[in-house]
């Protein structure tokens, strides 16, 4: 019933355009009752975006399966690919929906909101890994951002082809630009507290000491202020 209701909704907004579609008119083609319609999608807009519910869902249970030894951009990575795996096992669907959301402004903000619920996923479950380091809750969100927008690019760039080729591919290369690039500042540990102020030689040993000075100050003279400021008097 769901999949004749999509269907129909299909074939009509082809036929007729979206906005001159009801939901009257898509019953009545499937040949069921309204009721039968908003059993399955709460509105029009929702029958043009079938699959991402469970898809979210999918995704939600792919992260809270995660161990402490999955690397965590590594995971949202292949969490992403899940959407992926959605798309293409239906490019030819996949394909009229993405040209259908490109006509319909109401359409694209709607599926702008399924995105970010995607992006919320991820940033919740990264966020979850970085608790406690600095700046945990802001690489979680970049990371997240990183994950979608890459992930985007190359399957908007398949959809535009009209689904030809193989978009795991494309969704890989660019998946993997989002792990070389965060991966490895991602899973750093966190940095060790200072244990002195900046410029004693106690504190953090990524500390920067400026030591200002004549130009022509003797060498010995630099060495003696560098000394100072180190606190090795």
């Amino acid at each position: 019933m769901r999949d004749a209701l999509v269907a129909a909704a299909f074939r009509l907004f082809v036929e007729r355009g979206y906005e001159q579609t009801t939901v009257d008119d898509i019953v009545a083609l499937a040949g069921v009752g309204r009721r039968s319609f908003f059993r399955y999608f709460p509105s029009k807009e929702d029958v043009v975006f079938p699959d991402h519910e469970g898809c979210l869902a999918d995704m939600t249970a792919f992260l809270a399966a995660s161990g402490a030894g999955h690397e965590p951009v590594r995971r949202v990575c292949d969490a992403a690919r899940l959407v992926l795996r959605m798309y293409a096992e239906n490019p030819a669907f996949s394909v009229q929906r993405y040209r259908l959301t490109r006509q319909v402004p109401g359409l694209r903000a709607y599926e702008l909101s399924v995105v970010w619920r995607y992006e919320r996923a991820l940033a919740e479950y990264l966020r979850g890994r970085f608790a406690g380091r600095p700046d945990g809750n802001l690489h979680a969100d970049v990371i997240a951002a990183a994950v979608v927008a890459a992930h985007n690019n190359a399957l908007r760039s398949w959809l535009r082809s009209d689904g030809e080729g193989d978009a795991g591919t494309a969704v890989d290369h660019a998946l993997g630009y989002v792990q070389t690039t965060y991966a490895r500042s991602a899973d750093a540990p966190a940095a060790p507290a200072a244990s002195g102020p900046a410029g004693t030689g106690a504190g953090h040993p990524d500390d920067v000491v400026v030591v200002v000075t004549r130009r022509d100050a003797p060498l010995w003279r630099v060495v003696r202020e560098l000394e100072t400021a180190l606190g090795r008097d």
